[in-house]
């Protein structure tokens, strides 16, 4: 059996490099999947659940895919259906889906191998989008020890608030963890039944949980950048830079328009104190970005508030991040566009640097694709479950950008099986689809010797 073990590791490291070269794409959505699978039969094991008896197959599979692909919606409560060992399961399945699905590629590869290889590296740079295939190594380190570090914090800050506000130790240490672990990789998954609601006016506890949200969303690319040139801003990246500034001023404009929505609510803001509105608003601004949590009731907003989070749950956080979503780089680059051409600039120009115009057509491609996704969902939906545009459309991109958010949707019990094998689909698409798509689009950039007259439609 020993003596066999060698052949076994190089027949599948062969076949690994031999679908890498064939089909990046193709390995890449395989390995995501096959995970999926070996989660959604762990959480079909009668120990997963509290009551002991087996969950039904397609909440264990909703679970799973909503769990590896960081998303958050949940068709059962996670603190009550499932067992202490069903909770550590998703822990376990949101950490490795926080990796991202080159990444896992990567740490597969040097599994079997011992070493990563080129093609291991030209599987995670397509995913981070780091071209110096030198950098790639240093990468899949920072992306084990800055998540690593960066959850052990959160949990640090958290436990003592927690034990203080009546868990006990245990209590304390678990619930600290599966919050950390959670934000940052932007997964939304809470422990307990009443989640972050008995916080809503707490600093101590939902501060970590903004911060680690927010980090995630950037994506390693930028904290890689940032962390080795944080004293000299002006050597940060493009990337980095329109990540960073585009980010902000996502969160700074959804927490005024949340705040300014649902000043009057009496339901959410209205009645409570400056303390209390200004942190509810804050959490909501950067909660879209794909973080999933919430302190008061999606539900209870006013449908003006969910449409704003359609929007910005649909842009999501940084490309190769833990957020989902067609990404803030990609809006960044479709607003300078339109920006030049309102000027009648001929160059995308943006922190001294000019864009590409092929990163343009990248990011128009991917934008339709994903709104032409959200539509074909949103009509699949409407069809099955038979309720209003406002819900579905909610529900749809909350799945398809990874964010977790949910006016109540997925968890109805009465929610036909055909809807929750959509949204399963959907988080799936969304996790590993715009990404698997941007990089096909970019590998197939070539150079034409002969050009054919250029001719210009009418626009408008």
């Amino acid at each position: 059996m020993a003596r066999g073990m060698p052949g076994v590791l190089q027949a599948g490291r062969e076949v690994v490099d031999r679908l890498a070269r064939q089909s990046p794409a193709r390995l890449a959505l395989g390995v995501f999947g096959g995970v999926i699978a070996v989660f959604t039969a762990l959480l079909s094991m009668p120990w997963a659940t509290a009551s002991g008896e087996r969950a039904p197959f397609v909440d264990a599979l909703f679970t799973a895919t909503s769990a590896v692909c960081v998303t958050g919606l949940v068709t059962v409560d996670t603190g009550t259906y499932w067992s202490t060992a069903g909770q550590a399961t998703i822990l376990v399945g949101i950490k490795i889906g926080g990796l991202g699905v080159m990444t896992l590629a990567s740490i597969l590869g040097l599994a079997v191998s011992r070493r990563i290889g080129l093609t291991q590296k030209l599987l995670v740079s397509s995913e981070t989008k780091t071209t110096r295939l030198g950098e790639v190594g240093s990468l899949v380190r920072t992306v084990i020890v800055t998540s690593t570090v960066l959850e052990v914090a959160i949990a640090v800050v958290l436990i003592p608030r927690l034990r203080m506000l009546g868990d006990s130790w245990g209590e304390a240490v678990w619930h600290g963890v599966f919050y950390a672990v959670s934000a940052f990789n932007n997964a939304g998954f809470i422990p307990t039944r009443e989640g972050l609601t008995p916080y809503a006016a707490d600093w101590w506890v939902l501060l970590p949980i903004i911060v680690g949200v927010f980090i995630g969303s950037l994506g390693f690319p930028v904290i890689l950048n940032v962390a080795r040139t944080w004293r000299r801003p002006r050597r940060w990246s493009l990337h980095s830079k329109l990540t960073l500034t585009t980010s902000l001023g996502l969160v700074a404009f959804g927490a005024v328009m949340v705040a300014a929505f649902e000043w009057t609510n009496p339901r959410t803001l209205a009645g409570i104190g400056w303390n209390e509105t200004f942190l509810a608003a804050l959490f909501a601004g950067v909660m879209p970005r794909s973080g999933g949590f919430s302190t008061v009731d999606v539900a209870d907003m006013h449908e003006g508030t969910w449409l704003l989070q359609d929007a910005l749950m649909f842009v999501g956080g940084g490309s190769a991040s833990t957020a989902g979503g067609i990404k803030v780089t990609t809006l960044a680059v479709m607003l300078l566009a339109i920006v030049a051409e309102a000027r009648g600039d001929r160059d995308v120009e943006a922190y001294g640097r000019r864009i590409p115009r092929e990163a343009l057509q990248v990011a128009i491609a991917v934008s339709l694709v994903s709104a032409t996704i959200v539509l074909v969902a949103c009509l699949l939906l409407l069809a099955i479950t038979g309720l209003t545009l406002d819900v579905v459309l909610f529900e749809v991109i909350s799945a398809f950008a990874t964010c977790g958010l949910s006016t109540g949707l997925s968890s109805d019990p009465t929610l036909p099986d055909a809807a929750k094998y959509v949204l399963t689909v959907l988080m799936f698409i969304g996790r590993t689809g715009t990404m698997t798509l941007a990089a096909a689009l970019a590998l197939r950039s070539r150079r034409r010797v002969i050009r054919l007259p250029e001719e210009r439609p009418i626009i408008g």
